[in-house]
């Protein structure tokens, strides 16, 4: 019987991808370098998603990742620009300002109320999720929130994991199960921590790596059945 859901973030209950492409065009804005076209956005978040796997591998740090994929993104785009540091300061701020939740994520979270603890575990910056999880109302309904920057831990890492296990008691593997769209972060790092893990997997793409996984669902209201 499920008795703890751990949910991720970006990309599960929020869409991540609204809130990246509003944060960069506003960053383009208050740094007046011009238009940031749709287009331009595709190739950043190509960018970004590589450099998060690697910290996900152990490769890089999260300040590389911070830095370097705005570096990468101005050079290939011609962009000169030389403040990546105050860029991104400001990029995670505005990722923060407005809150885009994937379909039924709210009510599915709402609805588990009282039936199952619930708990955020995220990846991203302390600073932007903070803001997120408040202005969503996320960080109201969930029993706790687990995020990388003040942890010290990333998923996939068993840390990250067993931070979590010694902050909530109860943590019975067979129990517990995380939610989450990434199979790299999400479902390796649910492998990694023994717990049930459930893919969510809107856009029904296929399974690319040897990863474990126990449930997989396209809309977030079907975790009502499993639990």
């Amino acid at each position: 019987m499920i008795k703890t859901v751990l949910w991720d973030i970006d990309g599960t209950l929020l869409d991540f991808q609204k809130s990246e492409s509003y944060a960069i065009k506003k960053c383009f804005e208050i740094f007046n370098l011009g238009e940031c076209t749709d287009e331009m956005i595709k190739r950043y978040s190509q960018i970004n998603r590589k450099y998060w796997e690697r910290l996900e591998r152990g490769e890089i740090t999260k300040l590389q990742v911070l830095r370097e994929r705005f570096e990468e993104f101005f050079a290939s785009e011609g962009i000169l620009f030389d403040r990546v540091d105050a860029f991104n300061d400001e990029y995670q701020v505005r990722l923060g300002d407005k809150v885009f939740f994937c379909d039924n994520a709210l009510e599915t979270v709402k609805a588990l109320v009282g039936k199952v603890r619930q708990y955020a575990v995220t990846n991203g910056t302390l600073v932007a999720q903070s803001r997120k999880l408040t202005l969503s109302g996320l960080s109201d309904v969930f029993d706790g929130t687990f995020i990388s920057d003040k942890i010290g831990f990333e998923k996939p890492s068993a840390e990250f994991f067993d931070c979590v296990r010694e902050n909530i008691g109860g943590f019975e593997k067979d129990s517990v199960m995380i939610v989450g769209d990434s199979l790299t972060s999400d479902m390796q790092g649910g492998n990694n921590a023994g717990i049930i893990c459930c893919w969510y997997n809107p856009n029904r793409k296929t399974i690319s790596t040897d990863v474990k996984i126990d449930y997989e669902i396209n809309d977030l209201s079907e975790i009502e059945n499993i639990i």
